[in-house]
């Protein structure tokens, strides 16, 4: 197989870019993840693929429970801030204020336009992610007008 090849093919992939958060209060950890997609309507499903290597990763196995944000077309400066480690200081992580989700207590950052909660339902280990099959207890919407931020509308790529 040709690397450049494969790589190109799975660099035209269209991803979202989101921040996927666990545990509670000072405790709590976010990322910024590109690798999730819907995988069921009953139950509602997701399959979220998270780096082995991180926190966040860690803590997802020990909660079985993460959050998810979606974050909106503008807002490239906000996932930036997630693809380093997590810093919480008070109700603020990484600079961008978050409040505990009503399902799970995982971090939802109020500036995001839309958020889910969701329980893990099974786990598949293979390469240098786990990717985590889990089912939504809990969304929300609070700007129904807004676009997600995808990889096409950013510098960055995450694949190949």
């Amino acid at each position: 197989m040709n690397a450049e090849d494969r790589k190109h093919v799975l660099r035209m992939f269209d991803h979202g870019l989101y921040i996927a958060g666990a545990g509670q209060g000072e405790a709590a950890i976010a990322n910024a993840i590109t690798w999730l997609t819907q995988c069921s309507f009953t139950p509602p499903l997701i399959m979220a693929a998270v780096r082995k290597d991180g926190r966040l990763h860690d803590l997802i196995i020990e909660k079985g429970a993460f959050a998810v944000n979606v974050v909106g077309k503008g807002q490239q400066e906000m996932v930036a801030a997630f693809f380093k480690p997590a810093q919480v200081e008070g109700s603020a992580m990484n600079g961008y204020r978050f409040a505990a989700g009503p399902a799970t207590e995982a971090p939802l950052f109020t500036d995001c336009p839309a958020w889910f909660e969701a329980r893990v339902r099974d786990i598949v280990e293979r390469g240098d992610h786990t990717v985590f099959v889990a089912e939504i207890v809990a969304a929300g919407v609070r700007d129904p007008q807004a676009q997600a931020l995808t990889l096409r509308d950013t510098p960055w790529s995450y694949g190949g």
